[in-house]
């Protein structure tokens, strides 16, 4: 037992700062990537026992991980935040502002205009409902191929698309009310 206290203390120490990286990539909020490695470590403690050292100890960590991160995102889906957000659609399934369908012209060569754009993106992405958040997230920064999007959060493939294409639209309208309004 002291052996193995000794070791899961050494993890902590060695592989904390990595896992924590890893965390923040795929959560983006400091306070809950902390939470997940603290998860981690956990239930690292808790399975110790089957660690069957065919990996290092530093991949079998990041394989809880990945598990954690995936718990989160379902639970964050299944229990949404209550947001306020203008509605993009009448009661029809019509737009009722079609003006996020325009063109954006400008084109964004310059790093600082690349970085500061992306530094709006991520600010409207806040913006969105969790459910979307998490939809997102999952599909186009974590490159997730649909079926594996839809498994994970428990949603129909139409119900994917829907708010996918919801999300794209709010995120655009978003852009132009916090970046090029501001040009």
């Amino acid at each position: 037992m002291k052996q193995e206290n000794e070791e899961l203390n050494k993890w902590i120490e060695l592989y904390s700062e990595p896992l924590l990286n890893r965390a923040l990539s795929m959560v983006r909020d400091k306070e809950d990537a902390m939470d997940l490695v603290q998860e981690v470590f956990i239930s690292a403690a808790a399975a110790h026992g089957s660690f069957e050292r065919r990996s290092s100890p530093l991949t079998w960590l990041q394989h809880i991980l990945k598990n954690k991160t995936a718990d989160f995102y379902r639970d964050r889906y299944r229990k949404p935040d209550c947001v306020n957000l203008p509605d993009f659609f009448d009661k029809s399934g019509a737009w009722t502002d079609d003006t996020v369908l325009h063109d954006w012209s400008q084109s964004f060569d310059e790093p600082d205009e690349q970085n500061a754009l992306m530094g709006v993106l991520d600010k409207c992405l806040g913006f969105l409902p969790s459910q979307w958040q998490t939809t997102v997230r999952l599909y186009y920064l974590e490159e997730k191929k649909t079926k594996e999007v839809c498994q994970e959060l428990d949603i129909a493939t139409t119900n994917l698309w829907k708010i996918l294409q919801r999300s794209r639209m709010q995120l655009r309208k978003c852009i132009e009310l916090n970046w090029f309004d501001k040009l």
